[in-house]
């Protein structure tokens, strides 16, 4: 049953963003399955990849996932009031000062360098586990490998309650890329190290690649019906639907031009069909002129520049276009993937970048 937000009237906005709670569900019970024996969490960071914490965790939840990781602490608070008796760990690590914050909520901090151990090994009190983050081909956060293993031992391990060693991959989604064996090498090397805590290494793509899954999957951006194998079928299920209404159709002459600096200028007579979304609702600039929709099914460029609030699309070969029809910018054979490479960038951005005017719908 789908259930709105407090907006419910589409005309409220122009564009309407479904999200599938059950397609999520089903996608972490399918890189769950992956796991042989091994514990699956959910990364929900950037508002669960812009889906919402507070609708993504709960339905996780249900379904049997314990442990999330978000990226900042006050993504953590969030995620918290949504997951009261959840693992929450934050990726980024322990800010100066932060350590009372995370122990009032009960959030564990990945630990990446010997300061925040330090930190977080004295904080007085009550407090939960923490993770400890090894960098092995990153080099953006956590402990080298030699630092993690001359640390290894060290009374700080146990006054900070490490219950958890966790590196990044760099390619996991090129299985031919070497630097991944070296990876798995490495982090084997630390593990080996610190008998008894639990490991984590394989991300989204991490999991469909041997010898990397370990005790606790992580997977983000397959949850939510990214392709973490590239090259070939995609094995989630899609999770967003994006679709806007027509606001206005115009036939222009041969000659005639489009939007800002007139970009566009038609080759022959042409309909147009102006929608009301555009880069304040996470449509990219960059997709101006190599992007489209698809109107009664039919694929229609976007052209001319996207603007604040406002895209026109080519209906010429759309005969069901006109004021109010559909139009669907994400959905269908537009996946988050084809929606991303026609962007120039990948399904990540796209997702985490869509706006808040949409009205919501959450089905599953």
């Amino acid at each position: 049953m789908a259930e709105t937000g407090p907006v419910t009237e589409i005309g409220a906005h122009g564009a309407r963003l479904t999200i599938d709670l059950g397609a999520i569900v089903a996608n972490w019970r399918i890189l769950a399955a992956r796991g042989a024996g091994a514990g699956c969490a959910a990364v929900v960071k950037a508002d669960a990849y812009g889906c919402g914490i507070g609708r993504v965790g709960p339905a996780l939840w249900a379904a049997g996932c314990r442990t999330f990781f978000v990226a900042h602490l006050s993504e953590g608070v969030a995620a918290r009031a949504a997951l009261p008796e959840a693992e929450i760990y934050v990726l980024n690590g322990l800010a100066p000062g932060a350590a009372a914050t995370f122990a009032a909520h009960g959030l564990r901090p990945v630990l990446g360098s010997v300061e925040e151990l330090s930190d977080w090994a004295a904080f007085p009190g009550d407090r939960p586990p923490a993770a400890l983050h090894v960098d092995t081909g990153m080099n953006r956060l956590g402990l080298s490998v030699d630092e993690a293993l001359d640390l290894a031992g060290d009374a700080r391990i146990a006054a900070a309650g490490i219950d958890l060693l966790l590196s990044h991959f760099v390619s996991a989604e090129k299985p031919e890329d070497p630097v991944n064996a070296r990876q798995i090498a490495d982090f084997a090397r630390v593990r080996a190290a610190y008998p008894g805590l639990r490991a984590s290494l394989a991300n989204s793509s991490g999991i469909f690649l041997d010898g990397a899954r370990h005790d606790l999957l992580r997977p983000g951006y397959a949850l939510f019906g990214g392709n973490p194998v590239p090259g070939t079928a995609n094995p989630m299920r899609p999770v967003v639907r994006l679709a806007a209404t027509v606001v206005q159709v115009r036939s222009v002459a041969a000659g005639a031009t489009a939007g800002y600096n007139g970009r566009w200028t038609a080759a022959a007579p042409s309909r147009l069909a102006t929608l009301s979304l555009g880069y304040a609702d996470g449509l990219p600039r960059a997709i101006s002129g190599r992007g489209q929709a698809l109107v009664g099914g039919v694929p229609c460029p976007i052209l001319g520049l996207v603007s604040m609030d406002l895209i026109i699309l080519d209906v010429t070969a759309a005969p069901a276009a006109r004021r109010g029809a559909e139009a669907v910018l994400i959905g269908d054979s537009l996946d988050i993937d084809t929606v991303g490479r026609a962007a120039g960038t990948i399904g990540y951005e796209i997702l985490t970048g869509l706006g808040s005017r949409y009205v919501r719908t959450y089905v599953g």
